[in-house]
């Protein structure tokens, strides 16, 4: 088994290399003057399982390049397999028609990938499950879940606790949190008025006195985030603290986060963050290392990976 990793979470990536007790496979990507990229391998990977770890979040078009031409670079050396390693799935979001004439983007993006040599696809808490049959090559789609609920329970305990969706789309995903953690669930109905914005209309579920925590997939503008927090206060709650997995958090998010009724933003390290993220007062990271480490040790030695949430 072989490890490489391209250039947008290169943390992550020497993380789990730690965990694995192994070292990250010598290759060089850089750009040339006009900003082609270029990849060398500096190891022999003939007959190899290797894993690629490559997060497409900003800037997304370099990094997904980075991660095709480097699939297409292990292809053409002959690995035995080839795992495309993908903790946030950029173009996530555009997994359907949203009007008339516009694409979905998601799936070209698996066809992309897969074209490129990618023989199998691990992710992180897809914005929407159904983008798994996009692929025509197994994917694995793990969760968060786990490193959040161990959180809450050590950061927060279980009383007096009440997990919020902060959309109805996201309810599946917080209600397993609530059944995890033994408590009421909440759901915030919003109306989102352009992309980018929302507004709050009604709170589903008593949270008043509690301690809310909302659980999310993905925190871009922060937007929703924040504008929830302020209806839940409002609302009576004691305190509100959200749960993303990936911190996109771009633009003016972090001083949004920083300004807002929000106690706390716990994301994971899907994404580097930032140095506005690492200063930031009230947004804290997680690794993701351990679950995407075991992920990867048991598709090596072809056992279940599944089990891992069961």
């Amino acid at each position: 088994m072989k490890l490489l990793t391209c250039n947008s979470n290169r943390p992550l990536a020497e993380a789990i290399a730690g965990y694995l007790n192994i070292d990250l496979t010598k290759a060089t990507i850089k750009r040339f003057n006009d900003m082609e990229v270029f990849v060398e391998i500096h190891e022999n990977v003939r007959g190899r399982d290797v894993f690629v770890l490559q997060s497409t979040c900003y800037p997304t078009n370099d990094n997904l390049m980075e991660l095709l031409v480097t699939l297409d670079a292990l292809r053409r050396a002959s690995t035995r397999r080839i795992t495309a390693v993908i903790p946030y799935y950029g173009y996530s979001r555009q997994d359907r028609k949203t009007a008339a004439r516009t694409p979905i983007t998601a799936k070209l993006v698996a066809n992309l990938i897969t074209t490129a040599g990618a023989h199998r696809v691990v992710t992180v808490d897809l914005h929407a499950g159904q983008i798994q049959g996009f692929f025509d090559i197994p994917t694995d789609n793990l969760y968060a879940q786990p490193v959040f609920v161990n959180d809450i329970k050590q950061e927060h305990g279980t009383s007096n606790l009440v997990v919020v969706s902060p959309d109805v789309g996201g309810v599946a995903r917080a209600r397993a949190h609530a059944k995890l953690l033994d408590c009421d669930l909440a759901i915030i109905d919003k109306r989102r008025e352009r992309a980018g914005d929302s507004e709050v209309m009604n709170i589903i579920g008593d949270v008043k006195g509690k301690r809310c925590i909302m659980i999310d997939d993905i925190v871009d503008s922060a937007g929703t985030l924040c504008n929830a927090a302020e209806a839940l206060m409002k609302a009576g709650a004691e305190s509100a603290v959200a749960y993303a997995t990936h911190g996109v958090l771009t633009g003016g998010a972090v001083a949004r986060v920083t300004a807002s009724p929000l106690k706390e933003l716990v994301i994971t390290d899907t994404i580097a963050a930032t140095e506005a993220v690492r200063l930031s007062p009230n947004i804290r990271q997680l690794t993701i290392a351990p679950l995407l480490a075991e992920a990867i040790l048991r598709i090596s030695e072809d056992r279940s990976v599944s089990s891992l949430f069961s």
